[in-house]
């Protein structure tokens, strides 16, 4: 409980048997639930993730990270849930920054709260060369096709979202796999949330994994921004019913 906030804390998994027990070990004590999804991991996730803290629910296929982070929004919203926070099982997001991402909501002053590595003074020093120029770059794109034109960094998937603002989403709607961050952030705009942006440290191993690569700025993510980009302006020029 944090602020009379009941919190879920979804953590979405593939393959992070190395990492996943010491996550979930380390989420804060202000964590009402910890809800493990694991997306049809082919080690040995699910049982590393075990723990009196913790529900694990297995994927019986890989439906990709935005799948994995329906289902367990699905769970907290069925144990009442006042805040889903969305974690990544890999260890790459600080346990002390999850308040910053819960007062907005807290205060009343926001529906969705997503974490800004790039308002952190280690950003240059922690995340690689590489990816700080995709992350401009998409976040720059994203800017446009969601809306919201105060935020930044879309890729980063340390989250929280209210109870509200949840049960305004269509979750079977969301985009699956890489680039649903930029189509939730779509969504969320024609369902009217307010957005904010808060600093949070950026965390990085010495074998640092990326689902942006190549492949993925060519396809899909350039085609989930042209798709939720379209669905926005065309939601949002729909007449409204009486």
């Amino acid at each position: 409980m944090y602020r009379a906030l009941r919190v879920a804390v979804v953590i979405p998994a593939f393959n992070e048997s190395g990492k996943i027990a010491q996550t979930v070990a380390t989420v804060p004590a202000i964590a009402d639930d910890i809800i493990v999804v694991n997306d049809a991991s082919t080690d040995d996730t699910a049982v590393r993730a075990a723990s009196p803290r913790a529900t694990v629910i297995t994927h019986a296929y890989n439906g990709g990270v935005g799948r994995a982070i329906a289902t367990g929004y699905r769970e907290a919203q069925a144990r009442d849930a006042d805040v889903a926070v969305v974690m990544a099982g890999d260890g790459q997001m600080d346990p002390d920054d999850l308040p910053a991402l819960l007062d907005p909501i807290a205060d009343g002053t926001a529906d969705y709260v997503k974490g800004n590595r790039f308002k952190h003074p280690d950003i240059w020093s922690a995340m690689p060369a590489s990816r700080i120029v995709g992350n401009a770059l998409l976040s720059a794109a994203t800017r446009v096709t969601s809306g919201y034109r105060h935020v930044f960094d879309s890729q980063c998937g340390y989250t929280a979202i209210s109870r509200d603002a949840l049960e305004r989403l269509d979750l079977a709607e969301l985009w699956g796999r890489y680039g649903y961050p930029n189509d939730l952030l779509s969504r969320l705009n024609v369902a009217g949330a307010r957005v904010v942006d808060v600093c949070v440290r950026p965390i990085y191993g010495d074998r640092w994994r990326s689902g942006i690569n190549f492949g993925t700025v060519v396809h899909p993510i350039p085609w989930v921004l042209l798709r939720s980009w379209g669905q926005r302006l065309a939601a949002q020029r729909a007449p409204r019913r009486s």
